[in-house]
């Protein structure tokens, strides 16, 4: 039975996504990253930053090539941690796909909401050193900002004199889907377009000594079986850095400029269930998946892909497929399930962050992508492995849960192609 949503009806603001922009270990732009995601490369390595190779954690995903003085003004990286610079840098290919300037004649059209788990670490933990090792003295007064969760947010904000409403998720890896819902509402309440995403830059040596009293981090020195969601050799997930912003607008302002539609975000739900197990993730992530089927008004049959949390940790793989059982009842064992994730890492916020990326594209593809590195699934999931699949693909479902108890669940739309 189809559903409606109230809400969503009586508002008549629907929110599309116009403009993408990713920065991800596996590739810098969207072109690079969804030709390597396609072909399922994985690119997990040995952690090689400074300050963390004698550390515990021995493989991660890192952003290679990145340069941040070619992509971010010097007046802006003196002040900002490298988590920001990826949400600069990333907002900025979004902006341009979407081909979305600012218009001083409505300095409040456009707002910004971004995602973080950990904030700026590497620059705290910089300016901590010098507080210690010199004096008060020596601490510059950007450390005020530039650890905090709501740094990204501020700098996007100012950079691109974005007046409009404003905000931050200072949330596990959930947050990256719970933007989009903040952003949807944002919209509906009258805001044209909304800036919205999630970065990490977790791999700094306070950041991953900070990792490592998760037990669901994975230690495994080999970067093809580190990271192995829904296997009998599930031994806990490798983070990784980078992330994807977005540009979501109301469409009948995207379609007034000419914007390119990309697809349309239909419904978003969120639950909470603690930390006491993952086994309680299942009713959690259940609900939210129906939440969110309903704000879309569909069916669990009309879902075509999914994209899993895929935490692996064997009790919460089970629990992710049993929730997808529970939400999608028989459609749950015909559905594609990927987790391209496992070939680049999981990038704690900004992790459903670049699933959103990923669903998208599939999307506009048709082409669901493979799970790097994973051969024999021990849960009744058709997860695609191997090769890319093409299918007719119009809706996907994007799942997180976060180490603190969050979940979440996503649906996008793919736009008719007399709609774009």
């Amino acid at each position: 039975m189809k559903r409606t949503s109230p809400d969503r009806s009586t508002a008549g603001r629907q929110t599309v996504v116009t403009g993408l922009g990713v920065i991800a270990p596996n590739g810098v732009g969207t072109d690079a990253f969804w030709k390597a995601v396609q072909q399922g490369v994985s690119v997990l390595g040995p952690v090689t930053r400074e300050g963390c190779t004698e550390l515990p954690l021995r493989v991660a995903g890192e952003v290679a090539g990145f340069d941040p003085a070619l992509l971010v003004e010097g007046r802006y990286l003196v002040q900002t941690d490298r988590f920001t610079h990826f949400a600069m840098a990333a907002a900025d290919l979004a902006l341009s796909d979407a081909q979305l300037e600012h218009d001083p004649r409505s300095p409040f059209a456009i707002g910004v909401v971004t995602a973080a788990g950990s904030g700026g670490g590497e620059f705290g933990q910089g300016e901590l050193q010098q507080l210690w090792g010199q004096g008060p003295n020596f601490v510059g007064p950007y450390q005020s900002i530039a650890w905090f969760y709501a740094a990204s947010t501020g700098q996007i904000s100012i950079r691109g004199g974005f007046q409009g409403p404003c905000g931050v998720l200072a949330n596990d890896e959930a947050g990256g889907l719970d933007a989009f819902g903040h952003a949807c509402r944002t919209i509906r309440r009258g805001t044209d377009a909304v800036v919205v995403g999630a970065t990490e830059a977790p791999l700094a040596p306070y950041s991953v000594v900070c990792q490592l009293g998760y037990p669901e981090l994975s230690l495994a020195g080999d970067p093809h079986r580190a990271y192995l969601p829904f296997t009998d050799d599930a031994c806990g997930f490798s983070p990784a850095e980078g992330g994807a912003m977005f540009v979501v607008e109301e469409e009948a302002a995207a379609r007034r400029r000419g914007a390119p539609v990309r697809a349309v975000v239909a419904g978003h739900a969120a639950t909470f269930t603690g930390t006491a197990g993952w086994e309680h993730s299942r009713p959690g992530l259940a609900r939210a998946i129906q939440g969110a089927l309903d704000e879309a008004g569909c069916s669990a049959e009309d879902i075509d892909v999914v994209f899993a949390d895929a935490l692996g940790v064997p009790a919460a793989d089970q629990a992710e497929a049993l929730a997808i059982a529970d939400a999608l009842g028989p459609h749950a064992a015909n559905v594609p399930v990927t987790a391209p994730k496992t070939g680049f890492g999981r990038a704690y916020s900004a992790a459903s962050a670049l699933d959103v990326a990923t669903a998208v594209l599939a999307l506009e593809h048709g082409v669901v992508p493979p799970t790097p590195n994973i051969t024999e699934v021990r849960h009744d999931l058709d997860l695609v492995t191997g090769e890319a699949r093409a299918a007719d693909l119009r809706t996907a479902l994007v799942l997180s849960r976060g180490l603190m108890g969050c979940n979440s669940a996503l649906v996008l739309r793919r736009v008719p192609d007399d709609r774009r």
